[in-house]
């Protein structure tokens, strides 16, 4: 599972030309499920997700997490991070869950997500998206599940 999380000051997202979400304060994020993810990599993701320190605290310093200054996220599907440009020009997204996996675990991040107490707003699934947002920093982090479970060089 690979996620793009900006933190933002506003984000909305439009599915086939309708609004379907839209936050103030939080991240936005994009959500790739990739084949073999489990509900193992959905956890880790949302729990590191709802606890990431990436908002500043009256020190200037990034301390807080969406749910300490009771922010909201957007969670977009995006099966293109799963693309692989190794090769070519044109990317082969091979490695990018089909569905039904790929929604069942997309559905599964979003209501990990609620169960913690944070306000989510999503796109729709399979539609094209049209997303527009005010990045904060800018302050962009990228998460892996699967490099996330490997041991940090030098353990």
């Amino acid at each position: 599972m690979k996620l793009v999380i900006q933190r933002v000051s506003r984000a909305a997202v439009t599915a086939d030309g309708t609004p379907a979400g839209e936050i103030d304060k939080g991240l936005m994020i994009l959500c790739g499920i990739m084949e073999g993810d489990t509900l193992e990599d959905v956890r880790l993701l949302a729990e590191k997700t709802a606890r990431l320190r990436i908002f500043t605290d009256e020190q200037d310093k990034l301390n807080l997490s969406v749910q300490d200054i009771g922010g909201g996220i957007l969670v977009v599907s995006n099966f293109t991070l799963g693309g692989d440009c190794r090769r070519g020009n044109r990317p082969s997204f091979s490695r990018s869950a089909h569905p039904p996996l790929a929604v069942e675990l997309y559905e599964a991040y979003v209501a990990m997500l609620r169960e913690m107490g944070i306000p989510v707003e999503t796109g729709r699934f399979g539609a094209h998206m049209e997303i527009s947002m005010t990045a904060d920093g800018p302050v962009t982090i990228l998460m892996d599940s699967e490099e996330m479970k490997r041991p940090r060089r030098g353990e």
